[in-house]
């Protein structure tokens, strides 16, 4: 199964930038943005198939999920998401709200244990 690019979700993908949460920009502001992981590009609010992954990065074929409160009221809709993005061949990393606040620095080396995983495999 190929990854699809959803065109449909595009506009609402642009609405859940401009209103992210602080995790998120805490993330991208501090980890992802600007290829500052490893020098790997990432994208943010991503449209695949007919989810919008959190953050995704195309070579490493790697999803970062951050997980809060919305997240535990939609988990069944979530576990599907996942199933979807590994039958497309992409790994996911789940992320706790809580702990990118908390406690950025050790999220950011849980995300580059896995991108030295994900580089080892290719």
């Amino acid at each position: 199964m190929k990854r699809i690019y959803n065109e449909k979700l595009k506009k609402f993908a642009r609405e859940l930038r401009k209103n992210s949460t602080p995790a998120e920009i805490l993330l991208w502001r501090d980890v992802l943005k600007a290829r500052k992981m490893k020098g790997y590009q990432f994208n943010r609010q991503f449209p695949i198939g007919n989810y919008i992954v959190d953050f995704i990065c195309r070579k490493l074929k790697l999803v970062i999920e951050v997980d809060g409160f919305s997240h535990d009221l939609r988990f069944g809709k979530h576990i599907k998401k996942d199933e979807y993005l590994r039958k497309t061949g992409y790994t996911v990393l789940h992320v706790k709200e809580k702990d990118i606040l908390k406690d950025i620095e050790t999220v950011k080396k849980y995300i580059e244990s896995y991108v030295e995983k994900l580089e080892k495999k290719n």
